[in-house]
């Protein structure tokens, strides 16, 4: 066993190494290395498999934890109120489709509510590397874009309890008691955080390192089993510890957590490649390129309303809708918890995250300049048809910078004026951030 880990280890990290030096996301290739060492792959695991499961349910649980972490419970909040009309528009434009092809394909409704999921929530590991990349840190776009994945975020704490309760056949009254159940915890949890949450820091703080990093990950690990328990997913208990964490002990468990984090979750892709067999794949490929095309167009026209709403200039809507395209993790763990109820999600989720962690980082790049090429760049005129009666909400001086959920680029947390990266085509001059709205902005944590 330890030579399989090792193996898998190694090459996850020269993978990742690759990825990087390449300006990649490394999530495909990951599930790439899992469907080669998955059953009728190259190179089938034998002895590993069950520590392997074992790391990736880990792996979900500190992706979670540590996007709690980049929250404060006044920033979700904040987020509801001044988001909640783009969050909509996102889940009908994104969660329909995914919902619809699954009728479609005669897979019926518990299969329509994974894959409305798989389609809807778009990738925050993958964004987070794209804003940083092209250096949009300090865009005026680029707060509206943190908003609508904060909103997805929060969206989880209610669409995974009732996925849970879908999958393990759990009657309409007993899926009702488990989301009235997950609603109550979050909150709970919000409240306590709000009123309480310095309290919960120093009882958690320690100076000793090893210390913290002991205590967060128990009392996390202890939260998800429970949380599981009530059969409100162990994701979602994590997810509330880590909004519960506050200033300096949210800082220092981020810091000690990230390469456990990082760890976990390349052995859960891992773990979801090894699941899904190779030539389950091309008989879905089809199904899952259409879904793709849909979805990236739906994508790119809720990251243009997001940004209209916000005061945003065209330039700007387009780079917004281009960034927001790229599914990943969040899209894997979906199916991933689906993948013992409905095997056939399975090939085609890894299908479409496959094609769009690809087509996202270039989207991201060139839908502006494509916009602005085809003419719909050049004035407010120039719009989706069917978002042509929409009204921005505020001017664009007032384009929630503080609202925009401030954390979902690591990054973001020291941005200042940055401008546009050389690589990257010139936006006009307006869309870029003035001193004082680029910290309000980029300072993810610093008021935590």
């Amino acid at each position: 066993m330890l030579i399989e880990l090792g193996a898998i280890i190694l090459a996850l990290g020269l993978l990742g190494r690759f990825a990087g030096r390449v300006g990649f996301s490394p999530i495909p290739l990951y599930l790439l290395a899992g469907l080669a060492f998955g059953h009728g792959g190259l190179l089938p695991l034998q002895a590993s498999e069950e520590f392997v499961a074992t790391g990736a349910e880990i792996g979900v649980i500190l992706l979670l934890l540590l996007l709690g972490l980049e929250y404060s419970a006044s920033e979700l909040v904040t987020n509801l109120k001044t988001q909640y009309p783009s969050g909509v528009v996102d889940f009908a434009l994104n969660a329909v489709p995914g919902a619809a092809a699954a009728l479609i394909l005669g897979w019926g409704p518990v299969a329509a509510v994974v894959l409305g999921g798989v389609t809807w929530i778009s990738s925050s590991g993958v964004i987070a590397k794209v804003l940083g990349d092209l250096g949009r840190l300090g865009n005026r776009e680029t707060p509206v874009v943190l908003g609508v994945l904060v909103i997805e975020d929060l969206a989880m704490a209610v669409y995974l309890p009732i996925l849970t309760a879908l999958l393990a056949g759990v009657s309409l009254a007993g899926g009702a008691l488990t989301l009235l159940i997950s609603l109550g915890t979050v909150g709970a949890v919000l409240y306590v955080a709000l009123r309480h949450g310095r309290l919960i820091s120093r009882v958690v703080s320690s100076d000793n390192a090893e210390m913290l990093l002991l205590v967060v990950l128990g009392l996390t690990l202890l939260v998800a089993g429970i949380a599981q328990e009530l059969q409100v997913s162990a994701a979602v208990g994590a997810f509330l510890v880590g909004i519960a964490l506050s200033d300096e002990v949210a800082e220092g468990a981020h810091s000690l957590l990230t390469p456990l984090r990082d760890l976990f979750a390349a052995v859960f892709f891992v773990f979801f490649g090894l699941s899904t067999e190779p030539s389950q794949i091309p008989p879905v490929l089809v199904p899952a390129l259409i879904l793709a095309v849909v979805t990236a167009l739906t994508k790119i026209a809720t990251g243009w309303y997001a940004a209209r709403r916000a005061g945003i200039r065209p330039a700007g809507r387009w780079r917004a809708g281009g960034t927001l395209v790229a599914r990943g993790e969040f899209s894997i763990v979906i199916a991933g918890l689906a993948a013992g109820a409905e095997p056939r999600i399975g090939p085609l989720a890894t299908a479409y995250v496959l094609i769009l962690v690809i087509v996202g980082p270039l989207a991201a790049r060139w839908a502006e300049p494509v916009a602005r090429r085809l003419g719909f760049s050049a004035g407010s005129k120039s719009q989706p048809k069917f978002l042509s009666k929409s009204r921005p909400k505020s001017s664009p001086d007032e384009a929630e910078f503080g609202a925009g959920g401030t954390a979902k680029a690591e990054g973001a947390r020291n941005a200042s004026d940055a401008g546009e990266a050389p690589a990257d085509p010139a936006p006009d001059a307006g869309e870029r951030e003035e001193s004082g709205s680029t910290e309000g902005a980029g300072s993810a944590r610093t008021h935590r």
